[in-house]
């Protein structure tokens, strides 16, 4: 009410109660009743009057422009909120809701001026674009849990169909420090292989060093599980007996794996893929992103904000400031990857690794190919193979008694 004292009084008829108070003939509880105004707007209304009782007014004087946005920014924001109302619409684009801060960065962007995430979602309620929240009873818990950088590497992948201008689905892959939040390592790939969970490791490693330990689920290529036995099948191996190939090279570089023992446990590393999944998306339909390349360069801006822009809810920090100041005060896990004998490069760790058997003419077999060998060996004898896919080959390097023996590279299928 007491902004709307110009509306219900004259200037003559403030100034007289608060001449009338100034001379103790009303008390300071009849003046409240009358005007309707809390303590503190009546004691400015009375500095005022006696500052100046002659220029004394109640009449209302904005002092600045009132806000309002121009027909151009709201004609944007209505573009944008009805881009997202239709990849929403499509069953293919895992979106489920309106994005009311993406839709601020970009108007913002395009038209280069100031607008506030509330500004929009209060015009999106108001035109329609709007999706009430379910609300659910528990919520994982959110706090910070680790105390350094390194201890913990979440590693996870999604996939979905990326842009609404393509046929194809992308599986987008990373690797997220749990302690700073830091995205450590993200890349859009055709088809979800263990060599590409290899290379993901790899780019980790080389650039900021071993961890303690990856926070995994039970994917296939991440852990063996036994499902126990049936009338036609007989498992004689157990959950973890068998090291899957991704699993062989985290170990060989000194790592601990650590599996999820249910989807909610994976809520810090799930919410990283909600703000990269929003963004990624409706910038790739505003970009008519068609190939994979074009859609890493989204990614490549995107984690970019993500990792040094944008203030996590959680830590309340800037992720790529939060693991600095980590690795400045020593409070970090990650130490330099080196090699270890017997290994003298990086490609027989960061490979896949087989093994095959001396046949009885000094030869193995890999992928319908002969391989004879360069030395005399038993039949029976077991050849370790370092399988390293390239873009336009593939490496085996032989292994026997911790020695390379032999290093063959396969370009479509045909030794050379």
């Amino acid at each position: 009410m007491a902004s709307q004292i110009h509306r219900r009084f004259t200037d003559d008829q403030v100034k007289l109660l608060l001449a009338l108070y100034s001379k103790k003939a009303i008390s300071l509880d009849q003046v409240l009743r009358q005007l309707e105004c809390t303590r503190s707007r009546f004691y400015q209304l009375l500095k005022a009057y006696r500052h100046d009782p002659g220029e004394f007014t109640v009449a209302y004087g904005r002092n600045y422009p009132q806000h309002r946005l121009s027909k151009k920014i709201e004609r944007a924001i209505r573009e944008e909120l009805e881009m997202d109302r239709q990849l929403i619409g499509d069953k293919e684009t895992p979106l489920w809701g309106y994005n009311y801060a993406s839709v601020r960065d970009e108007v913002a962007r395009r038209l280069g001026c100031r607008l506030s995430a509330q500004t929009v979602r209060s015009r999106a309620k108001e035109w329609g674009f709007y999706i009430p929240r379910i609300k659910k009873d528990k919520s994982p818990p959110r706090e910070v849990v680790t105390e350094a950088a390194g201890m913990l590497l979440q590693h996870d992948s999604s996939h979905h169909k990326w842009s609404p201008y393509t046929d194809k689905k992308w599986t987008l892959i990373t690797t997220l420090d749990d302690y700073s939040r830091y995205l450590l390592y993200a890349d859009f790939v055709e088809s979800e292989t263990a060599w590409a969970h290899i290379q993901a490791v790899e780019s980790v490693l080389l650039s900021y060093g071993v961890g303690l330990a990856y926070y995994v689920d039970n994917h296939s290529i991440f852990r063996f599980v036994c499902h126990g036995g049936s009338l036609w099948q007989k498992q004689t191996k157990g959950t973890d007996q068998v090291l899957t190939q991704w699993k062989t090279v985290v170990q060989k570089c000194g790592m601990q794996v650590w599996h999820t023992l249910s989807a909610q446990a994976k809520g810090k590393i799930e919410r990283p893929y909600r703000w990269l999944q929003d963004r990624i998306i409706r910038r790739c339909a505003r970009e008519h992103v068609e190939e994979i390349s074009q859609g890493r360069m989204v990614l490549q801006q995107e984690l970019h904000r993500y990792n040094e822009q944008q203030v996590h809810s959680t830590t309340q920090e800037i992720p790529g400031i939060r693991l600095q100041k980590a690795l400045k005060e020593g409070r970090s896990f990650f130490k330099p990857f080196k090699l270890l004998a017997p290994y003298q490069s990086t490609k027989d760790v960061f490979c896949l690794h087989e093994s095959r058997k001396v046949n009885g003419y000094n030869q193995i077999s890999w992928k319908g190919s002969i391989i004879p060998l360069p030395v005399s060996l038993p039949q029976g004898t077991e050849i370790e193979l370092h399988v390293v896919p390239q873009a336009d080959r593939v490496e085996v390097r032989l292994w026997l008694q911790e020695k390379v023996m032999k290093v063959i590279h396969f370009q479509n299928g045909v030794q050379f």
